[in-house]
């Protein structure tokens, strides 16, 4: 069968044989088209009149209709496109040398991938183009760009998505299942280093959107922070059969700091490894023993898997690209974004409240797209300081429709002590001493409020902290025998 004349240009790729076999294949046998790979769309036809007539025959499907050679002629009839081609005789060729219809996925996928071929080559032009042309952005912001179309065209290569047969959904989940019977029990997800914290979450579960919010002064970015190096300081990995390496116990973490820079984010960590008093370090108040404990903890912090980006003002679409490229490169297991509301969304939403909705829109869409959980640090509203019980509600999260909404978990850092250390009274009298009292009762104490679990009990934990080292731990329990089940702010067993 000739092909189209409308076909001259050799220097890029295209396959017209198995674009004529595809069009034969659907016209002869219509129900070939439900195994139709979900990415194969009219555009990737190189010839013209070949996008045009899968559309036709797509909608004409869709819409419970016959896509037959003669209702098709009538519907192009007079195009000069289509009588270029030889009109009906051209449906007819196309019909008469159609294919077996088992063959349809093979055709599809040749289609598919001269049309990729094609946009490589486009993209190769564009970014060229675009990397000589003055006044388009600096050289990041070009690869940063293009790297996202790249991904963009990876993604788009195999048609994944669709339906799952429901064994699948099982056999995912009896495997989760197995795991964690072969840890004890408790603890399915990513542990956070907190008995108790993964006693209720049952650990940090890939996919999921994990809200950590509090008022400022309450310690979110300390416990964030403190869940990002647990997890990396205890990360095995296992080679698999495909190159990859996954994680059987810790994991791989991307942390992006959005306030704060990696130096200040790493003296917190040491201070806390070493156990020595940030502010004092801050001050250069430390003892020559102090610093030989932080030198050591340097030592030994050096390889953990633990990976900053303290790019201020990041926009979604740039933590995005960013996480794939440390994903394919070094694998990934866990991602931290320091906060929310200092991410920009792309473009110029309307408001502010659309804003973050594509923001924690963005944030879900990539845990699920990775695999992995994400712990995103939110604000909350002033109105907490008004109320009298200071305790904060799912209500107090700024622009709080959409972070509720997109959450599978909403978690609550509260201190007590925080706001009874900001009342005291004067020295010496009797509502001093009943203030020191509650002051040592609460003093190193922290509660982290689960106020929405979308796959769990909400309620709260109560953790040890200690504001010296900003570290959150285990808190002691007295047992039967008198002693201690676990020591108190230690969280990195």
């Amino acid at each position: 069968m000739s092909g189209p004349s409308a076909v001259a240009s050799r220097h890029l790729p295209f396959n017209l044989e198995a674009e004529q076999a595809l069009l034969g294949i659907l016209l002869y046998d219509n129900g070939a088209y439900e195994r139709l790979p979900d990415n194969l769309r009219p555009d990737r036809f190189y010839e013209p009149f070949h996008q045009r007539l899968f559309g036709a025959i797509e909608t004409h499907i869709r819409q419970g209709q016959l896509a037959g050679t003669i209702l098709l002629a009538e519907e192009f009839k007079g195009e000069p496109a289509f009588d270029e081609l030889g009109g009906v005789r051209y449906l007819a060729d196309l019909l008469d040398h159609a294919p077996p219809a088992a063959n349809v996925v093979d055709y599809a996928r040749a289609v598919i991938d001269a049309s990729l071929r094609r946009d490589l080559i486009s993209f190769g032009d564009q970014t060229s183009h675009s990397a000589a042309a003055a006044g388009v952005g600096s050289a990041h912001e070009l690869i940063e760009s293009a790297e996202q179309a790249l991904f963009g065209l990876a993604e788009d290569r195999g048609g994944q998505g669709g339906f799952s047969a429901f064994e699948v959904a099982l056999d995912g989940f009896m495997e989760t299942a197995a795991q964690a019977m072969s840890r004890g029990g408790g603890v399915t997800g990513l542990s956070t280093g907190l008995v108790d914290l993964d006693a209720k979450l049952g650990g940090l579960h890939p996919s999921d959107l994990i809200i950590l919010a509090g008022r400022p002064s309450m310690g979110k970015t300390a416990l964030a922070t403190n869940i990002a190096f647990h997890a990396a300081r205890n990360f095995i990995g296992e080679a698999q059969s495909d190159g990859t390496v996954k994680a059987v116990r810790g994991g791989r973490v991307a942390f992006y700091s959005l306030e704060m820079s990696k130096e200040q984010l790493a003296g917190r960590i040491v201070a806390d490894v070493a156990g020595v008093s940030g502010d004092r370090i801050r001050r250069g108040q430390i003892e020559p023993e102090e610093y030989r404990r932080m030198r050591d903890a340097t030592a030994t912090l050096r390889r953990i898997p633990l990976h900053i980006d303290d790019g201020g003002g990041t926009s979604i679409a740039k933590i995005t690209a960013r996480a794939r490229r440390l994903k394919r490169r070094q694998g990934l297991d866990l991602i931290v974004v320091d906060y929310l509301q200092l991410a920009k969304a792309g473009g110029r939403p309307e408001n502010r409240v659309a804003e973050i909705s594509e923001i924690t829109g963005g944030l879900k869409a990539l845990a699920k797209d990775l695999g992995v959980p994400v712990i995103a640090l939110s604000q909350l509203s002033r109105k907490v300081e008004d109320r009298e019980d200071k305790r904060p509600q799912l209500a107090d999260l700024r622009e709080s429709g959409s972070i509720e909404q997109d959450a599978d978990a909403v978690l609550f850092v509260f201190r007590e002590a925080y706001y009874i250390g900001r009342a005291e009274p004067k020295a010496g009298t009797a509502e001093h001493m009943a203030w020191q009292d509650d002051m040592s009762r609460c003093e190193r104490e922290a509660d982290v409020i689960i106020a929405k679990q979308r796959h769990g009990p909400i309620g709260t934990v109560k953790l040890s902290f200690d504001g010296d080292t900003t570290r959150f731990g285990n808190l002691a329990r007295e047992n039967s025998a008198g002693g201690y089940d676990r020591l108190s702010y230690r969280g990195y067993e």
